[in-house]
């Protein structure tokens, strides 16, 4: 059963990737004879450098993917720029493993697409290449420069080290009196804090600058309520011991769960993680004769209750009218709450008891939200073994819920 629902989800995904709306914004790009061409660039607010890009001419509905590197320039008006150029760039890694123990960082000429985040008297850039950050600054007509920040081994490679030196590099270039110099000592190497400090020493200055990151990022964090309805199916078997094998009837049963999502600040806000611990609970009896007991019949009880806790990410396809359809998947954890499947004979003495604990699984999930508010999810849980520990007695306990939800915070 579990690979129709595989397959059911990747189809679903494959078909929103192709049909979901595509947003396509004013922007322009620059070829290398410094020709400038106003179009309409696909924003997908790229988190890592982008290597290509796809747009549409005015007037025009195809769409044309550009390679950057025969492109010098492009932007996407009021909300990113990036331009392409030759830089000195320290690639030292900071995992441990493939770490030097050179402390100065070592150069090498490369032409770059680099993000502007800041343009103006000081200007600031951003290279992002998977693990690779790297963050290069400009004073008016100068030359592009790396600002320094390098982790090194010492001690005989036992320990590390930082090399900060960016912060002198900024204490001697972006020197203004409005700056405490304890601001430049306690200074991070990273997007925000480095912002920061552009901003204020062009303000400083009082010149005029641009900022090309976002000014508004809202529903970064979700609190969601999200009550359901269960439909829960229970197998349990043994090759040993005939009274075991047991498939209870389905069974339906009201949930609740408590989701926060984190929203992840790239991608247009496309993607979110996900934690929702859930309370859930089933309970069945079924009697079936058997051969292997006096009398010929046994009756299991199966009383189950726990906390799953799922945690996965979520995917948004925006559509119109503030409404947007999404698929999530998870990893879900199970705690059982003093469960156990009881089985007894037909004069009502106990044959056996076995306690509930429950395996692991994966929940995937289809749905859609209105207005930030409400949403609805149809949730499968692929079936998990509720007793791991026992490897002589197999067992599948699956469930497909119907899922409402309200966003309160």
């Amino acid at each position: 059963m579990k690979k129709p629902i595989l397959v059911l989800v990747l189809t679903f995904l494959f078909t929103f990737n192709c049909y979901s709306q595509i947003v396509f914004e004013d922007g322009y790009f620059i070829d290398p004879t410094n020709k400038k061409t106003n179009c309409l660039i696909e924003n997908l607010d790229w988190k890592n450098t982008p290597l290509n890009f796809r747009y549409k001419l005015p007037g025009s509905e195809e769409i044309i993917t550009a390679d950057l590197k025969a492109i010098k320039e492009f932007a996407i008006t009021g909300e990113s720029k990036y331009i392409r150029t030759t830089v000195k760039i320290d690639r030292s890694s900071k995992f441990i493993t493939e770490m030097s123990a050179e402390k100065d960082p070592v150069y090498k000429d490369e032409t770059l697409l680099l993000k502007v985040l800041i343009e103006g008297k000081a200007s600031l850039y951003m290279y992002d290449e998977g693990s690779l950050t790297r963050f290069f600054y400009k004073i008016n007509d100068n030359e592009i420069k790396q600002l320094v920040y390098k982790s090194y081994l010492v001690n005989d490679n036992s320990s590390i080290a930082k090399n900060n030196y960016f912060r002198e590099q900024l204490f001697i270039d972006l020197k203004c009196e409005n700056i405490l110099q304890r601001e430049y000592e306690n200074l991070n190497y990273d997007r925000r804090s480095l912002l920061k400090l552009f901003i204020k020493y062009n303000k400083c200055s009082d010149t005029n600058f641009t900022e090309f990151e976002k000014k508004e990022k809202k529903d970064l964090f979700n609190l969601n309520v999200r009550p359901r309805l269960n439909n829960s199916t229970l197998s349990i078997s043994s090759s040993t011991i005939d009274f075991y094998n047991f498939k209870f009837d389905p069974k339906t049963s009201f949930g609740i769960g408590l989701e926060a999502e984190f929203i992840l600040p790239f991608n247009k806000n496309k993607w979110s993680l996900i934690i929702e611990p859930t309370y859930q609970y089933y309970k069945a009896e079924k009697t079936k004769e058997t051969t292997a007991l006096q009398g010929g019949e046994a009756t299991a009880k199966a009383d189950y209750k726990s906390i799953e806790l799922p945690i996965g990410f979520r995917h948004y396809f925006f559509l119109k009218n503030d409404s947007k359809i999404f698929i999530n998947a998870s990893y879900l954890i199970d705690f059982a709450l003093n469960s156990k499947i009881e089985f007894v004979r037909k004069d009502g003495s106990q044959l056996s008891s076995l306690d509930i604990k429950s395996g692991s699984t994966i929940a995937l999930g289809v749905g859609g939200k209105i207005h930030d508010k409400y949403s609805i999810e149809f949730r499968y849980l692929i079936g998990r073994n509720i007793r791991k520990e026992n490897i002589y007695i197999d067992s599948s306990y699956a469930t497909a819920s119907l899922i409402l939800g309200y966003s309160f915070f």
